[in-house]
């Protein structure tokens, strides 16, 4: 199964389209971090996070993970857990996946620039939620009605295409 990203504002996979938003500055084949581009490529998908104080009853053919007030993001090209989930008690920057504005409520881990994370080529690109389809910083985004819809026809073999 394939979810294309068909142009800025349409994700289609099977017969069903999603509105979404993108990076504010496009799409781009080679991406760095913070220039604020969702990478083009095909990639496969990777985890579940979830909120589940905010989500309940939730039903998913991925893994999925609850996500705790200390867990973070590494977005930080000089350390060894560049792009991977941490600890944001360590030492280490990243950025806070526990948050009050809901984007983080739901979110998949779009496998790009992925073991091993090739410093400086970006990290943190999710598929996360959106109430207001404004440009992201890279990730893709949808509503959680049509989040939830998209979690019923995928799996962990889907790979998401970025044109």
């Amino acid at each position: 199964m394939l979810i294309q990203l068909k142009n800025k504002d349409k994700l289609i996979i099977g017969g069903f389209k999603f509105k979404c938003c993108i990076g504010k500055n496009g799409v781009k084949k080679h991406k760095i971090e913070g220039d604020n581009s969702t990478p083009k490529g095909i990639f496969s998908l990777g985890f579940l996070y979830y909120r589940d104080d905010r989500i309940r009853n939730l039903k998913s053919n991925l893994k999925k993970i609850k996500i705790k007030r200390n867990m973070g993001w590494c977005n930080d090209s000089n350390q060894k857990k560049y792009n991977s989930e941490i600890n944001l008690s360590s030492n280490l920057k990243g950025e806070k996946l526990f948050r009050t504005d809901h984007i983080y409520d739901l979110f998949i881990v779009i496998k790009y620039n992925f073991k091993p994370a090739k410093p400086g080529k970006g990290s943190a690109i999710f598929l996360h939620l959106t109430k207001n389809y404004k440009p992201t910083l890279g990730c893709i985004a949808i509503s959680k009605v049509d989040f939830i819809q998209l979690l019923k026809i995928i799996n962990k073999k889907t790979k998401i295409k970025i044109i």
